[in-house]
């Protein structure tokens, strides 16, 4: 009997699951997934192309040169008996630097000024002497040729006296000093160097085929890491030749750098305008994609994504520039771009 009741449980049991499995309703939201795989659309944002002008300009790594900068050199031997400048001090043109001792030189010139001074004495009496007779011309011409002599060592002398003071060749401002004061120069020993830091100049390569567009006289803007301000420099020369391994033209300019900030041997980033583009087809940088072939976009077609393959020219902060693939009146389809494939099914938000 207790065998029965427990066969009639299972089955109770049974029963009632099975009706529970059936009864459940079925849900007629398709899985995930498949709902991408099955005929839906994909909303996406699209820019009817348009020509427009478009400023054309171009971008450079530039480093800064002085205007001027020469590193001053001893011309002659001898102890160094002045050294007074400040490193960093600014310096006026002409103004004295170092002095090397010029006793010696000072004392031969003093010899060679008694020397002129007894010649020319000798000269005045013979010449004398030379009217009436009483020595002949050959004695005469030999104390000509003494005083001009004489005359020849002082100028030597007195070239070396100049050379033992080092004067600043232009206004500027000294680097750090190479040498104390009290030491012993020799010819080409380097005391310090000086340099001009204002105007400065910028040098700048841009690729050969803008060559043709850089012009001397033409303005560029310079910025600096770390500041804010836009400086505007000219340029002053051209590279007369392209260098063949870069395949680059060399430019110089020159900015006024009356507060010093632009400091030689600092990187700066050079912005040269050219001609103003008054046709050009630009789209945003965000829906172009590499391939392989080069780069495409995806444009509607019908109410369907296709690619095409585009040929791209000058490029600004956020766009670029078209110059074979897409033609104006194009739907170029500027959002969703990493869902898209040929013959997607789009719909115009």
């Amino acid at each position: 009997m207790r065998t029965v009741v427990l066969i009639g449980v299972v089955v109770i049991l049974l029963v009632l699951g099975k009706l529970f499995i059936f009864s459940k309703p079925v849900s007629n939201t398709p899985p995930k997934g498949k709902a991408a795989v099955g005929g839906g659309s994909l909303a996406v944002e699209v820019l009817v192309m348009a020509r427009e002008t478009v400023e054309n300009e171009i971008f450079a790594s530039g480093t800064v040169l002085p205007n001027e900068e020469v590193d001053l050199k001893a011309e002659l031997s001898g102890r160094l008996v002045q050294l007074k400048i400040d490193e960093g001090a600014y310096v006026k043109k002409g103004q004295l630097i170092a002095k090397i001792n010029d006793r010696d030189i000072r004392a031969q010139l003093q010899k060679v000024g008694h020397n002129q001074a007894l010649a020319q004495k000798i000269e005045q009496r013979q010449k004398k002497l030379l009217h009436v007779e009483a020595i002949n011309l050959q004695d005469y011409d030999q104390t000509a040729t003494d005083i001009n002599v004489l005359e020849a060592e002082k100028e030597v002398l007195q070239a070396e006296l100049e050379k033992t003071e080092i004067r600043a060749p232009f206004s500027g401002r000294i680097g750090l000093k190479n040498i104390s004061e009290g030491a012993y120069v020799a010819p080409g020993t380097s005391i310090a160097t000086v340099v001009q830091r204002n105007p400065i100049k910028v040098e700048f390569a841009v690729p050969e085929k803008y060559a043709q567009e850089i012009k001397v006289g033409s303005l560029v803007k310079l910025s600096l890491e770390g500041d804010q301000a836009i400086y505007t420099a000219k340029i002053i020369a051209l590279d007369p030749k392209i260098d063949e391994s870069l395949r680059t033209l060399k430019v110089r300019a020159l900015a006024s750098n009356a507060q010093e900030r632009i400091v030689p041997g600092m990187f700066v980033k050079v912005q040269v305008a050219l001609a103003a583009n008054q046709d050009a087809l630009m789209v945003p940088t965000e829906a172009i994609v590499p391939v392989l072939k080069g780069k495409k976009v995806f444009v509607v077609k019908n109410g369907k994504a296709q690619e095409v393959l585009i040929k791209t020219g000058l490029r600004t902060d956020s766009k670029v520039e078209v110059l074979e693939g897409l033609q104006p009146g194009d739907s170029l389809i500027t959002t969703g771009i990493i869902a898209l494939k040929a013959n997607t099914t789009v719909k115009v938000k």
